[in-house]
């Protein structure tokens, strides 16, 4: 069903597409992040991967809740964005030799896909309270504010060392 399907025919009906899509994302994530914790070389930034990917999967089980909810089987649909995310984010990774300019690389990916996540679910929870689902709202809350927290995380990591290191690189 693409986005502006003909199977899309209510507010619900977004709604649920938008769920749907975000299940695909976040699942997409969970296969990407330990490939990202793979490459990176700086302790932190490897930890912050593993970490975030243990956070990613609590996510999903809330995405699964949700869908229950709703009285809905847990569903993907296919997410073109997160899937141009992550191909470019591989693509980057690829290019760079050095291991302090691609640690940088992978905080910007990494920060990319937390953005799409941060507008996806600040999107999802203004639908949730125009649709008068609180609880499910409530759920999306906590998801968006730990996407928050990690792209505050990777911004700190960034600013205090990795960009630095990268910068010192000479050619």
């Amino acid at each position: 069903m693409g986005l502006f399907s003909k199977d899309i025919a209510t507010f619900d009906d977004l709604f649920l597409h938008q769920l749907q899509d975000v299940y695909y994302a976040e699942n997409q994530i969970a296969k990407a992040l330990p490939k990202m914790a793979a490459k990176a070389t700086a302790p932190a930034l490897k930890q912050g991967f593993d970490t975030h990917l243990a956070e990613t999967e609590r996510q999903i089980t809330r995405l699964e809740q949700i869908f229950d909810l709703l009285g809905e089987k847990a569903k993907a649909v296919t997410c073109p964005a997160i899937d141009g995310i992550i191909k470019e984010a591989n693509e980057v990774a690829g290019e760079i030799e050095d291991k302090a300019v691609l640690d940088a690389a992978l905080i910007a990916s990494a920060q990319a896909v937390e953005h799409y996540e941060i507008a996806r679910y600040g999107t999802m929870i203004a639908w949730a309270n125009q649709l008068g689902r609180s609880e499910i709202a409530a759920i999306l809350k906590e998801t968006l504010d730990e996407e928050y927290a990690t792209d505050d995380k990777l911004t700190a990591m960034a600013t205090s060392a990795i960009n630095a290191k990268a910068e010192a690189v000479t050619a």
